[in-house]
């Protein structure tokens, strides 16, 4: 007997929760600076129990060829990564729409 996910009631093969999850969230990205006139970009909004921000964290930095950290519901990411990371976001199937970019 297939395992059966606890939110949706489907099998674990079929499981949806995490795709509705990317959907729903409200992610605000904005840059900042840090000690010695260093940039920050910040991306936060996430619903942590939906989605993994260590996992995502560890993709983006790769992508993004930076390092970073997750620090309560946001990931920090060293550099101003603001299109790139949007445009990953998008990749991993996050909502363009449920994103939004702060100058």
């Amino acid at each position: 007997m297939p395992e059966i996910c606890p939110r949706c009631g489907l099998p674990k093969e079929l499981c949806v929760c995490e795709e509705i999850a990317k959907e729903e969230q409200k992610i605000k990205i904005y840059v900042t600076k840090r000690r010695f006139g260093k940039l920050m970009t910040i991306i936060e909004g996430f619903d942590t129990s939906a989605i993994d921000l260590k996992e995502l964290a560890k993709k983006l930095k790769d992508i993004c060829a930076c390092g970073g950290t997750v620090k309560g519901n946001t990931i920090e990411l060293q550099g101003d990564h603001r299109k790139k990371v949007v445009e990953e976001l998008v990749k991993m199937g996050f909502s363009r729409e449920s994103i939004e970019v702060i100058k």
